[in-house]
This record gives structure tokens, sequence and C-alpha cells, in this order.
């Protein structure tokens, strides 16, 4: 009886030992797994990292493009509103200039040279001469009928008067053809050439 309980402990001992075993086993090989999955992950972990890290750092860049390319051409509009408000500060002198000039004893000369640049550029021998209030009462007073005769052309002066500085508007009596020939017109048409050259002027000493 004592042997057969020996021999049942000795058996009971060795499949003891072989489950300790295999549990040993079965736990490194857990563990082993466990460490590869960790190892893996913070891998994945690494890379996604320097991945969004890359990302952020491209996006900042172009973000700073951005906003450097923003700057720059706001800086640029700036300067060329700056320019142009002061380009427009010279024509505004200009027509303050040309508002003491049409008071002035010079004037009506140029008054009756504008009106036969304009009858030469339409070429017809009965045209209207539209001006001003305060020119129309002088020209009516015989200088029109004077330049009339000069020109060998019937001009006749309009009923109603324009709203313009000084110059003249002059029609075929149909209106299909007119010459503007105001002072606001021949600056107008000059202000592009004339703007480059205040420009280059005023900021001739820019980079």
């Amino acid at each position: 009886m004592a042997s057969i309980q020996k021999g049942l402990v000795a058996i009971a001992s060795e499949i003891l030992e072989d489950v300790k075993n295999e549990s040993e086993i079965i736990i490194r090989d857990a563990e082993k797994k466990a460490k590869e999955i960790l190892r893996d992950t913070r891998t994945e972990a690494e890379r996604r990292r320097v991945s969004l890290l890359a990302e952020a750092e491209e996006k900042g860049k172009i973000e700073q493009k951005k906003t450097k390319s923003l700057t720059a051409m706001e800086m640029r509009n700036r300067r060329l509103q700056v320019k142009e408000e002061h380009v427009n500060v010279v024509f505004d002198k200009a027509l303050a200039r040309l508002k003491q000039f049409v008071e002035s004893e010079s004037y009506p000369s140029y008054l009756l040279t504008f009106i036969e640049e304009a009858v030469k550029k339409i070429g017809s021998d009965r045209l209207i001469v539209y001006v001003n209030s305060k020119d129309r009462e002088w020209l009516a007073n015989g200088k029109l009928d004077e330049l009339s005769e000069k020109l060998g052309v019937k001009l006749m002066l309009a009923d109603e008067t324009g709203n313009f500085l000084g110059g003249c508007i002059v029609k075929t009596s149909d209106g299909k053809l007119s010459h503007d020939n105001t002072f606001e017109k021949r600056l107008h048409v000059l202000k592009p050439i004339l703007r480059i050259k205040v420009a280059k002027i005023l900021f001739e000493k820019e980079d």
C-alpha cells in the first residue's frame, strides 16, 4: 500500500514538474510576444511621431511662405497705393494751376487755339462749339465769328454750356462727330504718360 502511494506521489510530482515547465515555456513565449508587440508598437509610434512632426514642419514652412508672400504683396500694394496718392496730389495741384490759368489774360488766346485744333480734327464746315458759361460769354462777343471767318468754317455756340474747367468740345450739327479738347480731357489723355514721369521724379531714389 505504501509503495503504491509512493508511486502515485512520484507520478504526480512528474506531472506537476511537466506542467510547471510547460507553464514557464508558455509564460516565456507570452512575455517574448508581449515584448515584440511592445517593441513594434513603440517603433510604429515613433514612426508615426516622426511622420507627424515632418508633416507639421512642412505645413509650417508652407504657411510661412504664404505669410511671407502675403506680406510682400501687401507691402507692394501699399507702396503702389502711396505712389498713386502722391501722383494724384501732383495732378490735383496741376488742376489748381489750370484754374488759375483760365483766370489769366493768356487764357483766351489758348481757348481760340483749342477750338481751332478741334475744328481741324473733325474737318467739317459747320460745327457747334461747347464751352463753359464764362467762355461762352466771351466768345459770343464776336470772338467766335472772327475765328469762323479765319478758318472758313461756320462755327456756332451751343445753347447749353459745359461743366468743365476750360477748353472746348466741338461737334458736327448731327452730333455724329465730336472732339473733346477740354483741359480735363487733355490731362486725362496725358495722365498715363505723366504718371510715369511724375512717379520717376518722386521715387527715383527708391530701389
